[in-house]
């Protein structure tokens, strides 16, 4: 009887982590296509549009890197319950487009699981909220502490920064952050 109790608990326990993991992944996914929606309407009408009605963060920005087949709209902030939904826009760095790095942050196992295979030669494309798009090249990745990131917002020239956890295979989170260094090369303003 203890066995079977043990077991059926055992089992269950796994059937509620599976189901929150899943449940993770498809919040993921259906945020993105609503996300997709309000980003699509604020390019159309110049408005802010929020992608539901109690959300507390918009849709700011597109990134998209061509060659892998990879898109993901940008939420303005990079709180927790924002990066929850989608990339987020890093506070008081520039908007992409402007002068200085501009920061975007998400998580590795959702929308920037990407990043494992961006190459040195990619091109990052980001389309902002008003319609505009920047090409950016990437020019290298690094490995760095969470607070040592190196990253200067108001560093002279035309630079992005997508930046998410390291290891890509870890199940916690680390002081180490994986970061894309790419700098402009059309659309300048």
């Amino acid at each position: 009887m203890v066995r079977t109790v043990t077991a059926l608990s055992v089992a269950l326990l796994g059937f509620l982590l599976i189901g929150q993991g899943a449940y993770i992944h498809a919040k993921a996914l259906v945020a993105q296509v609503l996300l997709e929606r309000a980003f699509d309407e604020s390019v159309a009408t110049g408005r802010i549009v929020k992608p539901w009605s109690w959300a507390d963060t918009w849709p700011v920005a597109r990134i998209e890197v061509k060659r892998l087949h990879a898109s993901a709209i940008v939420l303005a902030g990079s709180s927790g319950q924002a990066l929850a939904f989608g990339p987020g826009h890093v506070e008081q760095t520039p908007d992409a487009g402007e002068r200085g790095v501009a920061v975007y942050a998400a998580h590795r196992d959702t929308h920037f699981s990407f990043l494992r295979d961006v190459k040195p030669g990619d091109d990052i494309a980001v389309t902002r909220r008003d319609g505009r798009t920047f090409h950016y090249r990437v020019d290298d990745h690094a490995v760095v502490r969470y607070d040592a990131s190196g990253i200067d917002p108001r560093a002279d020239g035309y630079a992005l920064a997508l930046t998410t956890c390291w290891p890509f295979n870890a199940v916690t989170s680390g002081p180490l952050r994986y970061v894309v260094h790419a700098t402009m090369v059309e659309g300048r303003e």
